[in-house]
């Protein structure tokens, strides 16, 4: 059962053959994305929009078991993408390492890839399954406007950046992406298996569990662009570095934004404002990652 796992997640032709392409990977054109996050925005303020003429201000409304559907079917998903980037990098390592063995160590080259890495292989179909998984998360924002009668724009702006941030790691084959696909495909199969286990009313758990994970997630990005960083002086270069820089600033936004957005629902909660809390704990456990 392993060898066929391995196989079917690391070894198979279409696996090892991967090769981004504009004209052979299902939405690999700037024009795609720029399209798709157009259309997301459009679609979550037309529905927030729709709501809040025809239903009354602050009331729910009830989408049955799909919000726990999706979270399953999100969890598995993110799962298999944590096992296939795991199998595919250890492969990778073992039949690269002659190439750059003498001057990366395997964790090294999982932070900073050789110049000149073309955007092919294990390593990068998963990073491809990965940046098509981003879409599917973009429901979590309708289901969040059904359940909280809100539209937050950390909400429409993580989600856009992320998708954005994942086509740059295959455009550019930028350095970093491994590490950071493992830590988030890890946070997202644990966050999503927990929603789907509070959505069935099974008992949650007595510390915020999906903050917790969110602030986890965030500090393991800092402390992996800061090796990046490092690595980039002190080892001749990481490939996609231009990338990564925005990548890097684009992540620090979204680190102030969340930081901005914890401290002001602590301020409440330590005001004892008990609506308010209970809106903002609502928000943070609905909030995208």
């Amino acid at each position: 059962m392993i060898a066929a796992l391995t196989y079917y997640l690391s070894q198979h032709p279409s696996i090892v053959a991967f090769r981004w392409s504009h004209t052979q990977s299902w939405g690999s054109t700037w024009s795609f994305l720029v399209t798709s996050i157009a259309l997301y925005l459009i679609t979550s303020s037309f529905i927030h929009l729709f709501l809040c003429l025809l239903v009354r201000r602050g009331r729910p409304v009830s989408l049955g078991p799909i919000p726990a559907l999706h979270s399953l079917v999100m969890s598995v998903v993110s799962a298999v993408i944590f096992a296939g980037i795991l199998l595919s990098a250890a492969a990778e390592i073992n039949e690269t390492r002659w190439f750059w063995r003498r001057y990366k160590t395997p964790f090294q080259w999982l932070l900073c890839f050789p110049l000149g890495t073309r955007p092919s292989g294990r390593v990068f179909f998963w990073s491809y399954v990965f940046y098509l998984s981003r879409f599917l998360h973009m429901f979590r924002t309708i289901f969040s406007i059904f359940k909280t009668r809100k539209l937050t724009f950390f909400h429409l702006f993580n989600n856009s950046i992320l998708t954005i941030m994942s086509f740059l790691w295959l455009e550019f084959s930028q350095s970093f992406q491994v590490l950071a696909i493992l830590f988030t495909t890890l946070v997202y199969a644990a966050v999503y298996g927990y929603r789907f286990w509070t959505a069935i009313g099974l008992r949650s758990a007595c510390f915020p569990f999906v903050l917790s994970c969110q602030m986890l997630l965030l500090g393991c990005n800092v402390v992996c662009h800061i090796g990046v960083l490092m690595l980039h002086f002190m080892k001749g270069g990481c490939n996609g570095i231009g990338a990564w820089v925005l990548n890097s600033v684009l992540n620090g936004v979204i680190l102030l934004l969340f930081l901005n957005f914890y401290v002001q629902s602590r301020r409440k909660k330590g005001h004892g404002n008990d609506k308010q809390t209970s809106v903002l704990g609502e928000i943070v456990n609905d909030k995208d990652l």
